[in-house]
């Protein structure tokens, strides 16, 4: 009730503005005790995924959060899981503005912020004050590489990052996906792929035996990908024991939104029109897979409706972003509670 009424100044900002307004007053709401007061408490389903046990099923994606600054606030929406990040080894800027682009019409979003964020060791920081992980919750730390790192030495910067959040984080994912980083997704691909995962998991056998505790790593993966691309990557996560993979990204697709205000923008659309090609690949991977890996689902959730296709599709687990742009916190509870109906009857 209260997004519906704040919704409309909200939409009147930039895209962007209004991102970093809604996030700042989320945090002032959250400091006030009022957050707690107009939400109603988390919905509890329990799942174990990854060797963790989640509070439920519906977690919040990378992107929003992208410095970790309002875990806690976010938090209050009743999310199992919240990743935060994408985060760099340095900070950086990201693309110029405006790069941000609301599609009402299609309750989509279309972005080129290409990892803007204030680097890893200023996401540490509000990391290790946050509650929600100590309240178990499960953070995952989203993880990518600097824009100015050559592509030659990318997983330099996957590693450097992995060991910095290694000690802080739920699960730790690798997003190799992101179509605003320039030539990042080649990474997706054959001998490349297979490196950085060799490297990543041999780092991650290591911190576990540093720090007597095991994290899970997840690659985060695009569904602009052909049939032979993603048996590809199936073979290559099967191969070097992936945790997890979610499924999926921003596409550069522009299918159904060519003729809407901004359609035809540089960047990575998200939301409703995203929701069936998003699904299929998600399918096609729980194929290949055949529930060796698990699976998280995103792209396009708008409703619990939404959320089950992800679930019947193959995923464990799913992850929100841009529906909540369009129907506020109270998406997190509806799909919670779907998703945990549908736990009962099954």
């Amino acid at each position: 009730m209260l997004y519906s009424i704040c919704r409309p100044a909200l939409f009147a900002l930039p895209a962007e503005c209004a991102h970093l307004a809604s996030l700042s007053g989320l945090s002032l709401l959250k400091a006030s005790g009022l957050l707690a007061r107009v939400l109603p408490p988390p919905v509890a389903s329990p799942v174990e995924v990854m060797g963790l046990t989640f509070p439920n099923r519906v977690g919040l994606a990378a992107g929003l959060d992208k410095n970790g600054e309002h875990i806690d606030a976010l938090a209050a929406f009743g999310f199992g899981h919240i990743e935060i990040g994408t985060v760099t080894p340095r900070p950086q800027a990201g693309n110029p503005r405006p790069r941000l682009f609301r599609l009402p019409r299609a309750r989509a979003i279309i972005n080129r912020m290409g990892f803007n964020n204030h680097g890893v060791d200023a996401l540490l920081n509000r990391v290790r004050d946050a509650r929600f992980p100590k309240n178990g919750g499960i953070l995952g730390i989203n993880i990518g590489k600097n824009a100015d790192t050559p592509l030659e030495k990318a997983t330099d910067d996957y590693l450097f990052c992995l060991e910095k959040v290694y000690p802080h984080a739920g699960y730790v994912a690798i997003n190799i996906s992101s179509p605003n980083t320039k030539d990042l997704r080649t990474l997706q691909k054959d001998e490349a792929l297979d490196s950085l995962l060799a490297h990543l998991k041999a780092a991650q056998k290591r911190l576990a035996d540093q720090h007597g505790r095991y994290v899970p790593l997840a690659l985060k993966i695009a569904p602009d990908l052909d049939d032979a691309e993603i048996a590809g990557i199936a073979n290559a996560l099967k191969k070097h024991r992936m945790d997890a993979l979610i499924a999926t990204n921003t596409t550069l697709s522009r299918a159904g939104v060519e003729h809407l205000p901004h359609g035809n923008e540089t960047g990575g659309l998200s939301g409703t029109p995203l929701f069936r090609l998003a699904t299929a690949t998600l399918g096609k991977f729980a194929h290949c897979l055949q529930g060796e890996i698990p699976l998280i689902g995103a792209g396009g959730i708008s409703g619990g409706e939404d959320a089950r296709a992800k679930i019947a599709a193959g995923a464990k687990l799913v992850q929100l972003y841009t529906g909540l742009i369009y129907r506020g916190p109270p998406l997190v509870r509806e799909v919670a509670l779907a998703l945990a109906e549908s736990k009962k009857s099954t």
